[in-house]
Protein backbone atom coordinates (compact mmCIF):
# COMPACT_ATOMS: atom_id res chain seq x y z
CA UNK A 1 0.00 0.00 0.00
CA UNK A 2 1.40 3.41 -0.86
CA UNK A 3 1.83 6.11 1.78
CA UNK A 4 -1.12 8.23 0.70
CA UNK A 5 -3.42 5.20 0.80
CA UNK A 6 -2.10 4.35 4.27
CA UNK A 7 -2.84 7.88 5.52
CA UNK A 8 -6.35 7.85 4.06
CA UNK A 9 -7.01 4.44 5.64
CA UNK A 10 -5.76 5.58 9.06
CA UNK A 11 -7.92 8.71 8.98
CA UNK A 12 -10.98 6.75 7.79
CA UNK A 13 -10.63 3.96 10.37
CA UNK A 14 -10.02 6.13 13.45
CA UNK A 15 -12.59 8.63 14.65
CA UNK A 16 -9.84 10.58 16.45
CA UNK A 17 -6.24 10.36 15.26
CA UNK A 18 -3.27 12.56 16.08
CA UNK A 19 -0.21 12.71 13.86
CA UNK A 20 2.51 13.82 16.24
CA UNK A 21 6.21 13.77 17.03
CA UNK A 22 6.77 11.00 19.56
CA UNK A 23 4.08 9.15 21.49
CA UNK A 24 1.46 10.26 24.03
CA UNK A 25 3.68 8.80 26.77
CA UNK A 26 6.80 10.48 25.39
CA UNK A 27 6.07 13.44 23.12
CA UNK A 28 9.15 14.71 21.31
CA UNK A 29 8.08 18.34 20.91
CA UNK A 30 6.17 20.84 23.00
CA UNK A 31 3.36 21.23 20.48
CA UNK A 32 2.74 17.48 20.40
CA UNK A 33 2.84 17.37 24.22
CA UNK A 34 0.24 20.14 24.36
CA UNK A 35 -2.01 18.35 21.86
CA UNK A 36 -1.88 15.15 23.92
CA UNK A 37 -2.68 17.07 27.14
CA UNK A 38 -5.72 18.65 25.51
CA UNK A 39 -7.07 15.33 24.21
CA UNK A 40 -6.48 13.71 27.61
CA UNK A 41 -8.27 16.61 29.33
CA UNK A 42 -11.24 15.93 27.02
CA UNK A 43 -11.24 12.31 28.23
CA UNK A 44 -11.28 10.94 24.70
CA UNK A 45 -9.67 7.80 23.33
CA UNK A 46 -7.45 8.54 20.35
CA UNK A 47 -5.01 6.84 18.07
CA UNK A 48 -1.70 8.38 17.16
CA UNK A 49 1.02 8.07 14.54
CA UNK A 50 4.59 9.04 15.41
CA UNK A 51 5.77 10.88 12.31
CA UNK A 52 9.39 10.61 13.47
CA UNK A 53 9.08 6.81 13.18
CA UNK A 54 7.21 7.08 9.86
CA UNK A 55 9.26 9.35 7.57
CA UNK A 56 7.08 8.62 4.52
CA UNK A 57 3.99 9.83 6.39
CA UNK A 58 5.93 12.82 7.71
CA UNK A 59 6.76 13.94 4.17
CA UNK A 60 3.43 13.01 2.51
CA UNK A 61 0.84 14.20 5.04
CA UNK A 62 1.60 17.96 4.85
CA UNK A 63 0.86 18.09 1.12
CA UNK A 64 -2.21 15.83 1.44
CA UNK A 65 -3.60 17.91 4.31
CA UNK A 66 -2.37 21.26 3.00
CA UNK A 67 -1.07 21.75 6.56
CA UNK A 68 2.71 22.09 6.89
CA UNK A 69 3.34 21.30 10.56
CA UNK A 70 2.81 18.66 13.23
CA UNK A 71 0.85 17.74 15.24
CA UNK A 72 -2.23 17.32 13.06
CA UNK A 73 -5.53 16.28 14.63
CA UNK A 74 -8.28 14.58 12.64
CA UNK A 75 -11.77 14.04 14.04
CA UNK A 76 -14.23 11.94 11.99
CA UNK A 77 -12.02 12.25 8.91
CA UNK A 78 -11.71 16.04 9.07
CA UNK A 79 -8.49 17.94 9.72
CA UNK A 80 -8.99 20.10 12.80
CA UNK A 81 -5.51 21.59 12.89
CA UNK A 82 -2.50 21.75 15.15
CA UNK A 83 -1.77 22.54 18.76
CA UNK A 84 -2.70 26.26 18.67
CA UNK A 85 -6.08 25.62 17.04
CA UNK A 86 -6.72 22.75 19.46
CA UNK A 87 -5.97 25.09 22.40
CA UNK A 88 -8.36 27.76 21.10
CA UNK A 89 -11.11 25.21 20.45
CA UNK A 90 -10.60 23.61 23.87
CA UNK A 91 -10.82 26.97 25.65
CA UNK A 92 -14.07 27.81 23.83
CA UNK A 93 -15.57 24.34 24.42
CA UNK A 94 -15.83 23.72 20.67
CA UNK A 95 -13.36 20.80 20.74
CA UNK A 96 -15.30 19.01 23.47
CA UNK A 97 -18.48 19.34 21.37
CA UNK A 98 -16.75 17.84 18.32
CA UNK A 99 -15.49 14.93 20.37
CA UNK A 100 -18.92 13.96 21.75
Amino acid sequence: MDTLATIKKQIAENSVILYMKGSPAQPKCGFSANAVKILQACGVQFEYVDVLENPDIRTTLPSYANWPTFPQLYIHGELIGGSDIMSEMYESGELQELLK
